[in-house]
């Protein structure tokens, strides 16, 4: 029976499903997936690294800060680049933007212009690195608004609303790397096999399920959340008459919270506080991660919203512009903003 059910399943590498996805699209030239392939590829290329980190003498801080104001990790750099030298010379990117650059980033000279725009955060949750925590990669593909024509991609073409997206994802690096990917036709994923080194396919058509398990918060932090962040908080510990069987659930990496409640149900939430006067509009960057994970979650059928309003709405002033972020299953996001209009007009 084994050897029948072995024989007869079909395994489909990421390569073949996005090339089976281009049916979708009639007037694909390809474009795309290459460029995803090339993400995927460069996603390998950070898992090797991360699983042999101590190894490699690749932990730890560099000594420099981001633009962000936060200490830069070794792996943080190395992913950086890999992403950039993965991509910057293929002829299918306009411009791209990191959270570890303070400027959008051209292609280089020589080197042919494409049509689309990546923004990614290299490598999300790099504070717990050290720690052997799980660590990902979020990405952003838009299609480039400036003409063609015009040359090498602009500032413009990074500063687009998350309802512009042609495709997001992130690759999950932990006791497995996975890379999740979501289209207009959906959210699929895949599981590295090391042993033959490809993504193949493992969870198609992901939908957060509608019984939520989890809620994740960093609940060191509530004291410094306004009275509607506060009584919502309430509410998912099971007062206001809200559910009684949510597990709390916070690993402090973006992507890893994330992953587990698109999975499993439930709602994360990033809240601005008054701790930091420096940061009033929350922790987490608008174009790097809130868009990109919103764009997922919507194609799962969740939610995104900023507490006021669907992350996708929102238009980037500033390419590392944060904001809050409440993310998941959609009546418990829009529960958030129920309590936010009632105590924080």
């Amino acid at each position: 029976m084994y050897n029948s059910i072995e024989t007869h399943a079909r395994i489909t590498t990421i390569e073949g499903h996005i090339l089976d996805q281009q049916h979708y699209y009639p007037e694909a030239t390809g474009v795309l997936t290459n460029l995803l392939y090339d993400i995927a590829l460069a996603g390998k290329v950070i898992a090797s690294n991360t699983i042999r980190a101590g190894l490699a003498e690749i932990l730890g801080r560099t000594g420099d800060t981001n633009v962000q104001g936060e200490q830069v990790m070794k792996l943080d750099r190395l992913a950086d680049m890999t992403m950039r030298r993965m991509n910057d010379h293929t002829g299918r990117l306009a411009v791209m933007a990191s959270e570890e650059n303070p400027e959008p980033m051209p292609i280089p000279k020589d080197y042919p212009i494409g049509k689309y725009v990546m923004l990614f955060d290299p490598l999300d949750g790099s504070s717990n690195v050290d720690f052997n925590i799980p660590i990902g990669t979020i990405f952003a593909i838009y299609r480039r608004i400036t003409p063609e024509e015009s040359g090498p991609g602009t500032l413009a073409d990074c500063l687009q609303p998350g309802r512009k997206l042609v495709t997001s994802g992130y690759i999950l690096y932990g006791s497995s790397t996975m890379l999740v990917y979501a289209t207009n036709k959906g959210v699929h994923g895949f599981t590295l096999d090391p042993s033959v080194g490809e993504f193949l396919l493992s969870h198609p058509n992901i939908q957060i399920p509608e019984r939520a398990t989890y809620m994740s918060a960093n609940m060191g932090y509530e004291r410094y959340w306004s009275r509607g962040v506060q009584e919502y908080t309430s509410y998912l510990q099971g007062s206001h008459n809200g559910p009684k069987h949510l597990s709390l659930r916070y690993i402090g990496s973006l992507v890893a919270d994330f992953h587990r409640n698109l999975l499993s149900g439930g709602v994360f939430y990033y809240p601005a506080d008054h701790k930091d006067p420096n940061k009033p509009h929350g922790k987490l960057r608008l174009t790097y991660e809130a868009a990109p994970l919103a764009f997922i979650a919507e194609q799962a059928g969740g939610y995104a919203s900023n507490g006021v309003k669907n992350i996708l709405d929102i238009q980037p002033d500033e390419l590392h512009q944060r904001t809050p972020l409440y993310i998941g299953n959609r009546d418990l996001v829009e529960k958030a903003e129920e309590f936010i209009r009632r105590y924080d007009s």
